[in-house]
């Protein structure tokens, strides 16, 4: 969720350390991670109560959204250089016509 290394990690540890010192600095922390516990549970309640007066099945939604990533121009091109036939390279003879087999696209590693 946040992208926060170990640079900014100790940095906000001794800006935490300035400002509360080093008795309050504990409490603190305690009181920030409850805040933080109390609003993740106030946009699970909103989101759920959101979904129940729209009258729309989230996980559904959720589904239909995760279906359109086989839509990505990557795995499109990737589908378009694979080969769909159930064939083995080591099944074909030499002279039946068939070329070898085309490696496939990694979209990964582009």
């Amino acid at each position: 969720m946040f992208d926060i290394g170990i640079g900014e990690l100790i940095a906000l540890a001794v800006i935490g350390l300035m400002i509360f010192g080093p008795e309050k600095l504990p409490k603190a922390a305690a009181d920030a991670a409850k805040w933080i516990k109390q609003i993740r549970a106030m946009a699970v309640d909103a989101r759920k109560d959101l979904a129940q007066s729209s009258g729309i099945d989230l996980n559904e939604t959720l589904n239909t959204v995760k279906g359109l990533g086989d839509y990505h121009p990557k795995k499109l091109a990737s589908s378009l250089f694979t080969d769909e036939e159930d064939d083995e390279p080591g099944d074909r003879k030499p002279g039946d016509g068939k070329s070898a087999q085309p490696p496939a696209f990694d979209p990964d590693t582009t």
